[in-house]
């Protein structure tokens, strides 16, 4: 209102049409320079100083920008309560548990392990109950849980294996139940990866900070490169460049090299940094002889016997199952589901029969890639796309032109960690990957992240979940026939890097995943069950276990 007095009052100063003209030419002028040196402004995004906070984000890219004026944003307090809300749990479940000595930790040697339900045999189907009872390394008593347990039963003639499940009591003492699977010798074990006290130090040294890991960008200058130091948050007072996400809020960045400008990011690798937030008393907890170590050796096997009992599984298994645990168990080198009906695809026309006319989307890390490498071994028709040689980090597509079959494989952005060099040229998050599918009945996405956060504060892995999980809600309004399913993290090698890379970490990122899953209709493909029934203790599983995934896989799509 103000505004417009102001130009009437101006206008009647000049009562004639000819001095009008001028005025109104001389007010165009002038609005015209105020916006062109306000978007000047704008575009000097990459040479800004200081990284700003993650709750004031600003607009720095043209496609962020037009977004925002199309999509207001969903208010940050939302992501941020949502973030707040996990930690707090996480925080209530890993309490700080400080000791001075050793010796008052949690020892495997002097605690006990008790069947409760001792018998001479069992019937498949029944359950078998360990009760343990935590002491530490003088004989005392454990008053307090977090012990982080991990409980097999196994068959290794019938190449058999399956997970047992753990319930703390928070005193001490934990309940390891196990299902009675399939008939035969089967042996138990229940091994204490990381006493409370481990657990407790690996969560305050893993939200301590970024700086474990630097990430190393290269920049195209010319026919040069010019390498600088990259992260997700960066301590320095030199020119930064700043790759932000403004609605996921999402950040990477990067020192910016002398004269060459920030959009010249081509290439990224990692190499960590000789940093711990671990004390010299928590370190002695993660020597080699004091992880993964058994808490029943002195048990003899027990015997399963078939009492003509027999389990079967009326439903077929289809997305929106909730998957328990254990999800299932290995017999003969082969996965059997425990909660749905399983169909084998064991011929390859099967498999082509049930790919025939799908668009699979494979998003995540390497784990994930092993599936593409996998389907090109078994399903013969199919076929690289364009070029025979590709880098590993490059995205992988699969083409069976006849079946009308697309398989792509593409990795998650920021965080990466690997020494070997990757291209950033065609980098994006899961979420706005996800945004760009259009979706159908025969469009399937698969997910997966957590190896490479695993070095970094849980706060990054909370954050993308959540916005993954946004971004498949809006996938379901414009396209709810389309398909996915997230795979859970697998366990890997026990011993490298505890701090950084301890399976402890994992276990943690895959409750928040089902956290936040929790009420989506996906399928879950329990990959960590996997791994633990089949022992393979390896980041990259084998072949037989990423078959046991895709089969699955089918059995959820087809």
């Amino acid at each position: 209102m103000t505004g417009k007095t102001c130009i009437y009052r101006m206008l009647t100063l000049f009562q004639s049409v000819m001095a009008r003209k001028p005025l109104m030419l001389s007010v165009f002028v002038l609005v015209f320079w105020v916006i062109h040196f306000a978007s000047k402004e704008h575009i000097k995004f990459s040479s800004l100083r200081n990284p700003a906070p993650l709750n004031h984000w600003s607009i720095f890219r043209k496609f962020l920008y037009s977004e925002t004026l199309l999509n207001p944003v969903v208010p940050v307090s939302e992501t941020e309560v949502k973030v707040k809300e996990i930690l707090g749990k996480l925080d209530r479940l890993i309490p700080s548990r400080p000791f001075t000595n050793e010796n008052t930790t949690t020892s495997a040697t002097h605690s006990t392990a008790t069947i409760l339900n001792q018998q001479d045999s069992y019937c498949t189907g029944d359950q078998l109950h360990i009760l343990l009872e935590m002491r530490d390394h003088l004989g005392h008593r454990k008053e307090y849980g977090g012990d982080f347990l991990r409980a097999r039963m196994s068959s290794p003639a019938l190449k058999a294996g399956a997970s047992g499940k753990v319930t703390d009591f928070n005193n001490g003492t934990y309940l390891v139940s196990f299902t009675l699977f399939w008939e035969g010798q089967v042996s138990l074990s229940v091994l204490l990866i990381h006493p409370s006290e481990g657990a407790a130090a690996l969560w305050r040294a893993r939200n301590q900070g970024y700086d474990r890991v630097v990430f190393m960008g290269q920049f195209a200058n010319g026919t040069s490169q010019v390498s600088s130091e990259c992260g997700l948050t960066l301590n320095t007072s030199k020119e930064l460049c700043r790759y932000l996400d403004v609605r996921d809020q999402e950040a990477f960045y990067c020192e910016r090299p002398q004269r060459v400008p920030c959009e010249a990011l081509t290439h990224m690798r990692t190499r960590n940094r000789a940093i711990s937030y671990l004390t010299k008393e928590e370190w002695s907890l993660f020597h080699k002889s004091n992880v993964g170590v058994e808490m029943m050796k002195n048990f003899t096997s027990i015997k399963v016997l078939s009492c003509n009992k027999s389990e079967n599984m009326e439903e077929k298994c289809q997305i929106g199952m909730k998957s328990p645990f254990p999800s299932g168990y290995a017999l003969k080198g082969k996965w059997n589901t425990a909660f749905c009906k399983q169909i084998k695809f064991s011929e390859i026309k099967n498999i082509n029969d049930c790919l025939e006319r799908k668009h699979i989307y494979l998003m995540g890390d390497s784990t994930l890639r092993q599936w593409i490498y996998y389907f090109k071994k078994v399903v013969t028709t199919l076929r690289n796309f364009d070029r025979d040689k590709i880098g590993i980090f490059e995205t992988h597509v699969l083409l069976d032109i006849e079946r009308h079959i697309l398989i792509q494989w593409k990795k998650h952005s920021y965080p990466f960690v690997t020494q070997k060099l990757f291209s950033v040229k065609d980098e994006n998050y899961i979420p706005r990957e996800i945004d760009r599918v259009a979706g159908d009945k025969d469009t399937v996405i698969v997910i997966t992240l957590g190896q490479h956060f695993r070095p970094f504060p849980i706060e990054i892995f909370i954050r993308r979940t959540i916005n993954i999980k946004k971004a498949i809600q809006r996938l379901f309004l414009r396209s709810p026939d389309t398909k996915v399913i997230i795979k859970t993290e697998n366990t890997r090698e026990l011993h490298p890097n505890t701090e950084m890379f301890s399976d402890f970490h994992g276990y943690i990122q895959n409750l928040v995943m089902r956290d936040v899953f929790v009420d989506l209709n996906v399928g879950i493909i329990d990959a960590w069950d996997m791994t633990v029934a089949y022992c393979t203790n390896s980041i990259h599983p084998p072949d037989y276990v990423i078959g046991s995934q895709i089969d699955m896989f089918l059995n959820y799509i087809c």
